[in-house]
């Protein structure tokens, strides 16, 4: 039987909503009773199920879908695949440790783990050690589309249209053929806070043993994490917490400095404990957020080790910052970032001197102004600093190449 129209859910919202009373108290008996409401007689389910499943109920039904209607899981090409894969490289990169965590967190569970992009393709998933049952071999498989307008009312769809967390069950799929599955979904930003992924947890048959929603968002805010540190690979990374425990996990904040001294970003964590915005929308110094300006940043990357200092707005943090050289646990071809130059057209007039000093150059001041001091002592100078004399070295010798300095 086709469902009622769109317009005539604007026309009954006013109606009194049934309760769920005592013949409605199970999960199952709740969507049983939204679905009737909703596909029967045109009323909005507020609290029987998800607001954000009724969202997608609505636009499901404005673009003329039928819950009975076929799942279109078309083939999948290899170049669909290819494209799939390039288009998101950096994420696969950022992901492939905390996925294989992951996989490893599933073993004993007929869960599976899908990543998909920011327009819903999937673009890796996990084995399972038990039966997947007959719609997951077909739904989870890499470049298979699982947005909105091709599956449905899912979490990892809803996901990628609201860049919301959510967890669908059973029933509360829109199509009747997907409601066989459990699924809970997180997104995944990048480091200016847009989405760039949706990580998803599934399972075929049965209901999640385990807190599906807490798990998601945990291994999502992990993948965000490092997405976060690849992306700002070309600047001053600075890690923070209340408590030193919390460095280097999920729920550490970061923060991107640039070679002005200046908070280029923040992940949410890092934003919400200093109470600002995780792209600042003016020019931020960091001495500003964190009581500290770039030549202590710097200071305190080549100490190495976390140190607590108290910030502008009253909190004690924990703080460790990355030393100028070591590399960036992912790599790959980023869009330019703010302040910094990525090339040079081929016909470019006679450069001019960059007026947005880079870390780089951050820190040959600090090391220079430290040899001074240590009487052109490299071993020395290499102890003050906190990093080996074979880097020092290679400083020394990078600088000498570029710019022709003389011998010390």
């Amino acid at each position: 039987m086709p469902h009622p129209p769109a317009s005539s859910f604007a026309h009954r919202a006013a109606a009194p909503a049934r309760t769920a009373g005592l013949f409605f108290a199970t999960p199952e008996q709740r969507v049983a009773l939204a679905r009737e409401m909703f596909f029967g007689e045109g009323r909005r389910p507020s609290g029987l199920v998800p607001e954000l499943v009724i969202q997608s109920w609505m636009r499901c039904t404005v673009a003329n879908r039928q819950p009975s209607e076929a799942l279109d899981l078309e083939p999948v090409s290899k170049a669909r695949i290819a494209s799939a894969l390039a288009r998101n490289r950096l994420l696969l990169q950022a992901a492939s440790h905390d996925l294989q965590q992951l996989d490893a967190a599933l073993a004993g569970t007929p869960c599976k783990a899908l990543l998909t992009g920011p327009d819903g393709v999937l673009i890796q998933v996990t084995p399972t050690a038990r039966g997947e049952g007959r719609l997951m071999p077909h739904v989870a498989r890499v470049g298979v589309n699982l947005n909105e307008s091709h599956i449905g009312t899912t979490a990892p769809s809803v996901v990628a249209r609201t860049a919301e967390a959510c967890v669908v069950r059973g029933a509360e799929h829109f199509f009747t053929g997907v409601s066989v599955m459990q699924c809970a979904a997180a997104p995944i930003r990048n480091a200016r806070g847009d989405l760039a992924g949706v990580l998803d947890l599934s399972t075929e048959g049965e209901a999640f043993r385990f807190d599906a929603a807490a798990m998601v968002r945990l291994y999502a805010t992990a993948i965000e994490n490092r997405l976060f540190e690849a992306q700002s690979a070309a600047l001053l990374l600075l890690r923070f917490q209340s408590s030193p425990a919390l460095l280097h996990t999920p729920l550490e904040g970061l923060a991107a400095v640039d070679g002005h001294g200046r908070v280029v970003w923040l992940n949410q964590t890092g934003a919400s404990l200093l109470g600002t915005e995780r792209v600042p929308a003016e020019p931020t110094d960091a001495e500003s957020l964190f009581g500290l300006g770039l030549k202590d940043l710097l200071a305190l990357a080549h100490q190495g080790r976390p140190m607590a200092r108290p910030c502008p707005n009253g909190l004690t943090l924990w703080m460790q910052a990355r030393p100028d050289g070591t590399p960036a646990p992912v790599t790959d071809s980023l869009p330019p970032l703010p302040t910094l130059q990525t090339h040079e057209p081929d016909d470019a007039p006679d450069p001019v001197p960059d007026p947005t000093p880079t870390l780089h150059h951050a820190s040959r001041a600090l090391i220079e102004s430290t040899l001074q001091g240590c009487g052109g002592n490299v071993s020395r100078a290499a102890r003050q600093l906190g990093v080996s004399r074979g880097l020092l070295y290679r400083r020394l010798v990078e600088w000498r190449a570029s710019d022709d300095l003389p011998a010390r």
